[in-house]
């Protein structure tokens, strides 16, 4: 019989093994590594593209903000303006409230028995200072004053007799009237026609 020693051969198998591990150990380090440095470039890309988006989103943020503050800016002058026209419409309303004033209480005075010494109005409230020759005079006066839309109530403050040069007696009166808005006096005159 025949004995083949098998010894070398199965050391150099056992080598080749260790060679095999050996390099599929490396190999698989080498492509750890690449794969790796693969990820940490696509990584390190998408961070630069990350970054040029958000300097791009504040660069444009800032020009949005610039536009935002210069239409903030425009809404408050706007805001102010048309806080002067109201003022410029009301200071219209009110001349002209004045003058239709003047006029009506010329046009209510009881002609050549009593005349005005002194107006004042504001807001809410008109005070009338004259002097007439008697009550009646007075009483109509006040009744002529009720018929103006303008006044929602009319009352006498005061009324006394006045002792002018030595026989003559006039009544000195104070009136004062409460005045409606003219918005309240429009509605009025259009509800009223309304209903005709």
């Amino acid at each position: 019989m025949i004995r083949i020693n098998l010894l070398p051969f199965r050391l150099a198998r056992k080598k080749e093994n260790i060679r095999r591990q050996v390099s599929v150990f490396f190999l698989s380090l080498v492509f750890i590594i690449l794969a790796l440095g693969w990820g940490g470039f696509l990584l390190n890309n998408e961070i630069k593209r990350t970054r040029n988006e958000v300097a791009q989103v504040k660069a444009e943020s800032l020009k949005y903000k610039k536009r935002a503050d210069q239409v903030s800016r425009i809404k408050k002058n706007l805001a102010i303006l048309e806080d002067k026209l109201t003022i410029v419409e009301n200071l219209k309303k009110r001349k002209n409230e004045q003058q239709i004033l003047l006029e009506q209480l010329a046009q209510r005075l009881v002609k050549t028995k009593m005349w005005l010494s002194s107006v004042s109005a504001d807001a809410k409230i008109v005070s009338l200072k004259g002097i007439a020759f008697d009550n009646t005079t007075i009483a109509a006066f006040m009744r002529n004053l009720e018929s103006f839309k303008m006044f929602g109530s009319v009352d006498l403050k005061r009324s006394q007799t006045k002792v002018f040069d030595e026989n003559l007696r006039l009544k000195e009166f104070e009136i004062s009237c409460t005045k409606i808005p003219p918005e309240q006096t429009d509605e009025d005159v259009k509800s009223k026609k309304g209903k005709k």
